[in-house]
């Protein structure tokens, strides 16, 4: 399988024929290759969405009739669920099920979005002036460069893609060069449905070539990016050349709060899925759980004991419950956090090292590993280690709950669990995050917003403010009887 580059509605390999293997992280086999694009094919890919936002074939369309061509997709990402699934799964190492689920999300944002287009027809205000009437319109931003991670690649790209097209916009996107075969798939939806040249454009490459470009050109009006926070920094940096508008989703260090009065069964396997799904490569990971004292050890002991009979293997093994990391360098840089907090006095209490299963041993595999006796100043407690590593702390009050959970630089999300609602509802209201779940964790859907306080980024996508996002704002006034003012003698 070769994956290539899709630019003014032509597929394409990279000008300076460079590729990259695409590797399963389950067994290091390659499964693809695909174009690795470099600065200029990345100004090409903008050039050609800077033209056909301008001649507004795209964006003066009616918005009933974009609407319809971003629902065809939406259609036929349905229709190829279990094969876009497979290659998911291939790409990921995720399990088939999960994948599944993400497919089915995957076309429900599509439709939402594709509902939501026809639907601002503007807003009339009041005018305080005889003979005028004022309103107010939304219109689309203009070129859009979107920046994807690899942990959910077709979901982070529906949650770009599908709001970008139903406002009117025109688009570079650029999916983690480790994992692009689902997004380059739909690309062939776009070119079926039929959207009209240079709308929709696909780069592959790394974010020091074309990620860096997207950023920093003058001709990209917006750029959203998902991905690590010392990244979204240099964006910021960048776009500042032309005053692009930015939207970011940089990570999380989420609180999982358990206080006595909760669910206890309920609580302790929320906790395992908040931190071991998917591997903990999740930016809304529970990967912080702060227990009220008087139940920890109790807690603490079932947790250890579930989180033991995980099961680890090949996505497509219906028994398996998780499968690898992403890649060797990623489960270095996890290695090198659990050493971390070791050195830094945490007790590793279950895992912490790689499987000893002969079946696992050419896959990127670590066991899901908790930490207890952990301190809010530990780095393994403060940073986003983006994997199947939970760290255990105590609250003595409500008060100090909330303290010890809004003390990160993120705020992202985070969770509550308790039978008083009244108390979780206090909790909830005073956690600095964008998403807070009351005796649930990680579900999701397209109606409902999603972005982050503090340095977990800025913008929200999903719900009506994600289409928001791709928009700007118009006043038009109009003055029905004009006159000359006469403020200058003639």
């Amino acid at each position: 399988m070769h994956i290539q580059m899709f630019i003014n509605g032509k597929w394409i390999d990279a000008e300076k024929q460079q590729t990259r293997s695409i590797i399963n992280p389950f067994n290091q086999e390659e499964i693809a290759t695909a174009a690795e694009g470099s600065k200029a094919d990345a100004a090409w890919a903008i050039k050609a969405a800077r033209k056909a936002f301008d001649e507004g074939n795209w964006s003066q369309m009616p918005a009933s009739e974009r609407g319809e061509m971003v629902r065809l997709v939406g259609q036929k990402i349905k229709d190829e669920r279990e094969e876009l699934a497979r290659l998911e799964t291939l790409d990921t190492g995720k399990t088939i099920e999960e994948s599944l689920g993400d497919m089915d999300d995957i076309a429900n944002v599509f439709f939402y979005f594709a509902g939501l287009a026809d639907k601002d027809g503007g807003e009339v205000i009041e005018s305080p002036i005889p003979d005028s009437t004022s309103k107010v319109v939304r219109e689309p931003i203009g070129v859009c460069a979107q920046i994807t991670p690899w942990n959910y690649p077709l979901l982070q790209a529906a949650w770009k893609l599908a709001p970008a097209l139903a406002a009117g916009n025109t688009l570079v996107i650029k999916p983690s060069e480790i994992t692009p075969l689902t997004t380059a798939k739909v690309f062939e939806f776009f070119e079926e449905v039929g959207f009209p040249e240079g709308v929709v454009n696909l780069v592959l490459g790394t974010g020091a070539e074309v990620g860096s470009e997207l950023a920093e050109s003058h001709d990209v009006d917006l750029v959203s990016f998902t991905g690590g926070i010392e990244t979204g920094k240099k964006i910021m940096q960048v776009a500042s050349g032309n005053v692009k508008k930015i939207a970011l989703e940089l990570g999380g260090k989420n609180p999982n709060i358990v206080f006595a009065d909760a669910d206890f069964e309920t609580a302790v396997d929320q906790a395992l899925n908040a931190v071991f799904f998917h591997a903990g490569q999740v930016c809304s990971a529970g990967s912080r759980l702060l227990v009220e004292e008087s139940i920890h050890d109790v807690f603490v002991e079932k947790l250890i004991a579930r989180a033991k009979r995980i099961k680890l293997g090949n996505g497509f093994d219906e028994a398996t419950e998780s499968g690898p990391l992403i890649s060797a360098e990623h489960r270095e840089k996890v290695e090198n956090y659990i050493q971390i907090g070791l050195d830094e006095g945490a007790t590793l209490a279950v895992g912490g090292k790689r499987p000893e299963n002969d079946e696992l041993q050419n896959g990127f595999f670590l066991e899901p590993t908790i930490f207890t006796n952990c301190t809010n100043e530990m780095r393994i407690v403060q940073e986003e280690v983006f994997g199947p590593v939970l760290t255990v702390e105590t609250f003595s009050t409500k008060e100090d709950a909330i303290a010890k959970a809004n003390d990160t630089i993120y705020g992202l999300a985070g969770a509550v669990f308790s039978s008083d609602i009244d108390k979780a509802e206090d909790v909830a209201s005073k956690l600095r995050m964008g998403t807070v779940w009351i005796n649930d964790f990680h579900p999701y859907f397209a109606q409902a917003p999603w972005g982050g306080y503090k340095q977990s980024g800025f913008g929200r996508e999903l719900g009506k403010i994600g289409l928001e996002e791709y928009t700007e704002v118009k006043h038009v006034f109009r003055n029905k009887n004009p006159q000359p003012v006469n403020w200058f003698q003639s």
